[in-house]
């Protein structure tokens, strides 16, 4: 099964920016529309940007114009630029197949906003 490596996570205060990287085990990335997922505590895993293979993105509401997701076939990775993070960004963000999570989910990375 393929498995997901996520990092890139950190402690930001609002308004900062990251950049989060994601890097599949296997050239089946490549095939596939990829997800960022998030996941508050309390609350469930939710989808915020995915990604087509020809690269077309696709966002929720609450990340449009602050968020742009991004990927490398070549290097089977896929990223998240955050900016203009807001308190309620915090969360372990994954990434994953999408509508199918056919991976393995990795550990995440937390990403913390606060001042």
């Amino acid at each position: 099964q393929v498995q997901f490596v996520e990092s890139g996570g950190g402690l930001v205060q609002p308004g900062g920016s990251l950049r989060l990287s994601c890097a599949a085990s296997g050239s089946i990335f490549r095939s596939y529309t990829m997800g960022w997922y998030r996941q508050a505590p309390g609350k469930q895993r939710d989808l915020v940007a995915r990604i087509t293979t020809g690269g077309s993105p696709n966002y929720v509401d609450s990340v449009k114009g602050r968020f742009t997701i991004s990927r490398d076939n070549g290097k089977n990775t896929v990223y998240l630029q955050m900016n203009n993070l807001k308190p309620e960004d915090t969360a372990v963000y994954y990434c994953n197949g999408w509508p199918l999570n056919w991976g393995g989910w990795g550990q995440g990375t937390q990403v913390t906003v606060a001042s």
